[in-house]
């Protein structure tokens, strides 16, 4: 999956699959986290997030259909 990067000191990319519906999340640290169940439109709304950070931990917060898939200490 292709990662675009973001504006963000902690989030250095994120990726979207609209079919499988994954949003992956790359930190500045390495680890790469992906969410199952991430809507187009919220997909959309964190990339034009002022915020990559914020809106992140926003969503994540509330639970919005963000399931976690996989955690990896490394970004492949």
């Amino acid at each position: 999956m292709e990662r675009k990067r973001v504006n963000s000191s902690k989030i250095r990319a994120a990726g979207y699959d609209p079919k499988s519906q994954i949003l992956e999340i790359e930190f500045s640290d390495g680890r790469l986290i992906r969410y199952r169940g991430v809507s187009a439109e919220v997909h959309r709304q964190f990339m034009a997030a002022p915020s990559a950070t914020s809106f992140f931990r926003r969503q994540d917060r509330r639970e919005l259909s963000f399931e976690p898939d996989k955690v990896s200490r490394r970004a492949l």
